[in-house]
């Protein structure tokens, strides 16, 4: 029934800063965007390499995500990539703290967290 995962959608409280981190810093390709004057609100569409896509929203006085402790919801999001050290370098380049390398215990493969400007907790995870 599922094929895949199409987008995942995200509200940011600061459109230009988060545009500039999803597309300037991690990379993702802009598909469209628009502004959608009746909802003071931003719409960004944006793919990644593999064709899935984020949804990047800006809304007027959207309360905070609780990430610490945890909240129930989406835990995370996390990319593939051929490399979590050469990632981890881009990253740390562009002013992006990133947590140690670890290992999966069950798969033996490599990843990291990371945080977008509004601390959504984003995943590297080695392909």
């Amino acid at each position: 029934m599922l094929k895949g995962i199409h987008h995942a959608a995200i509200i940011c409280s600061d459109f230009v800063q988060s545009k500039h981190f999803y597309v300037d810093i991690l990379g993702l390709e802009v598909v469209a965007e628009n502004y959608r004057a009746e909802r003071d609100s931003y719409k960004l569409d944006l793919r990644l390499p593999d064709g899935s896509q984020i949804e990047l929203f800006s809304f007027p006085d959207c309360p905070p995500r609780p990430s610490y402790p945890e909240a129930r919801g989406l835990r995370h999001l996390a990319f593939c990539v051929d490399s979590v050290e050469a990632a981890t370098d881009n990253l740390v380049s562009a002013g992006v703290t990133v947590e140690p390398i670890r290992r999966d215990e069950y798969t033996g493969k490599k990843f990291t967290f990371f945080c977008d400007p509004d601390g959504l907790p984003l995943e590297l995870y080695e392909a």
